[in-house]
């Protein structure tokens, strides 16, 4: 226990420093992945790969692989940099064309990436522990109504960062043309704390006002850590 203490202090102060480093032009990306049913564990092996090379490509501040609970054959990619030139860097790498090869011959579907900037980032995230779960949704609003969501999702951030059981709460806006596009990217210690959050006023506040106004469904996805135990499950 002493030494999970230890290394979860260690893992608070190297993410708040990632984060003090986003400056304005940081990029945030949600890459989501869609492979056969058959080639689950394939894919899995193969988002686990592009997590560890990408990690140590310059200008990197975050990336993480998920599996979503489930429908153990979909994943997500949440990466942040450092500035649109490393991003570009690391989209032109010979272990990004390699990995972008290799999913080609098992998806379902081709990849959606959904390149962001920050909107409402976390200041200060916590360290996921092993049962944490990651909502990563995506809300669309029309054009003439982004505003309004902006307002929305600003007020629904600070609130729910203090809410039991959080560990990371960050809001990403699209970048142009499709700034009425946001990935709403949320962290909790286990499934308890994700379910309390639902029943918080500010939460139920949130979803009554912006479901007139959502141009989409609300479209909302629970993930573990490629290769957590129970993913598929």
């Amino acid at each position: 226990m002493r030494r999970w203490g230890m290394l979860g202090a260690i893992a608070v102060i190297l993410m708040a420093a990632s984060h003090s480093e986003a400056a304005a032009d940081a990029v945030y990306v949600a890459t989501y992945l869609d492979v056969r049913s058959a080639s689950t564990g394939e894919g899995a092996a193969l988002a686990a790969r592009y997590e560890r090379a990408t990690r140590s490509d310059a200008g990197n501040i975050g990336v993480e692989a998920l599996q979503e609970i489930g429908r153990a054959n979909r994943f997500v990619i949440i990466e942040s940099w450092k500035d649109p030139a490393a991003f570009a860097d690391h989209e032109r790498a010979a272990h990004t064309l390699e990995f972008r090869g290799q999913l080609a011959a098992i998806h379902r579907s081709p990849y959606d990436q959904r390149v962001n900037h920050g909107f409402a980032v976390d200041p200060v995230p916590q360290a996921a522990g092993p049962k944490a779960i990651y909502v990563v949704t995506h809300v669309d609003v029309p054009g003439a109504r982004r505003e309004e969501a902006e307002a929305l999702l600003k007020q629904l951030s600070p609130p729910s960062r203090n809410d039991a059981g959080h560990v990371r709460y960050d809001v990403y806006q699209q970048n142009e043309p499709r700034t009425n596009h946001f990935t709403l990217v949320a962290v909790w210690n286990d499934r308890r704390a994700m379910d309390a959050h639902g029943s918080t006023r500010h939460w139920l506040q949130f979803r009554e006002a912006l479901a007139p106004m959502l141009g989409a469904l609300y479209d909302e996805r629970l993930y573990q850590p490629v290769g957590a135990a129970g993913v598929g499950q």
